[in-house]
């Protein structure tokens, strides 16, 4: 899938940037968020869909940790694809071109298909913005905002979902609420949207560099520590288009592993929090 459009191409992704910038993410991963992680052992061969449940705002240490693990343990070589959010596309071209060279794809399910087409697993976070930025006080709750469209595009490619989560990246970003609701009723009153683009959150947070800080700006997280889990993969009964067609399958599906990664958080916070 060739394109100029950013984040609509999977033939950017270079194997080789990845690997040099291994020994970067390995400082981070030791010496500045001393990560402990558990549970690789369990991702099967093949295929699978990742299903993640992240903090910390755009720094997102607890993603960036979780594919510093993927590549330690089966190289880079072995393909997988990050589906990110389209407004990173649109606000943040620069960083957008590089996280492309790392295997960064826009969230779309053509994007999602076309990179299992290719026989590569997939990286996807449901929750997005409101996961990423969700508010301290939430950091103990999987949020995967009701979406569900992961769970139809494993049924139809029969792909086992493996879930991972993180404990201690709420911590290097202290986001205090979200205030979205008011902003999108100013908006609604005239306020224009920065750049143009509805930014689906609106956190204040306390962090670097800015200190006190309202929207979703980027952000160099604070070092703390941090423990991530890779759940069992999760097998559903039935797979196929006619399985992926059956709301109420699907919900249950859905309901299984938001049960299962809520279960994967207690533990980590049971042993690390």
């Amino acid at each position: 899938m060739a394109t100029s459009v950013p984040g609509w191409s999977l033939d950017r992704r270079n194997p080789d940037f990845i690997q040099a910038f291994q020994p970067l993410w390995g400082w981070f991963y030791e010496h500045y968020f001393h990560v402990q992680t558990e549970g690789w052992e369990q991702i099967p061969a093949g295929q699978v869909m990742i299903v993640g449940s992240h903090n910390g705002g755009l720094g997102a240490p607890d993603m960036f940790m979780m594919i510093y693990d993927w590549v330690q343990r089966f190289g880079s070589d072995r393909a997988v694809y990050g589906l990110t959010h389209p407004t990173v596309w649109q606000v943040f071209p620069p960083l957008a071109k590089l996280a492309e060279r790392a295997g960064a794809i826009a969230a779309h399910p053509k994007m999602a298909l076309a990179a299992l087409d290719r026989g590569a697993s997939i990286l996807v976070y449901p929750g997005g913005a409101q996961d990423v930025f969700r508010p301290h006080s939430q950091r103990d709750q999987i949020h995967l905002c009701d979406r569900k469209g992961f769970i139809k595009i494993a049924l139809k490619r029969h792909l086992p979902i493996v879930p991972a989560v993180s404990w201690g990246a709420h911590d290097t970003l202290l986001v205090l609420a979200d205030i979205y609701p008011l902003m999108e009723r100013l908006h609604q009153l005239g306020l224009p949207w920065l750049w143009g683009i509805d930014p689906e959150v609106f956190p204040i947070y306390l962090g670097l560099p800015w200190g006190l800080a309202f929207g979703p700006w980027p952000n160099i997280p604070w070092p703390w520590p941090m423990a991530t889990r890779v759940g069992a993969p999760i097998y559903f009964e039935h797979y196929g288009a006619e399985a992926a067609r059956d709301r109420n399958y699907v919900e249950a599906c859905y309901e299984q592993v938001y049960n299962q990664m809520q279960q994967d958080l207690n533990h980590l916070i049971a042993k690390y929090g």
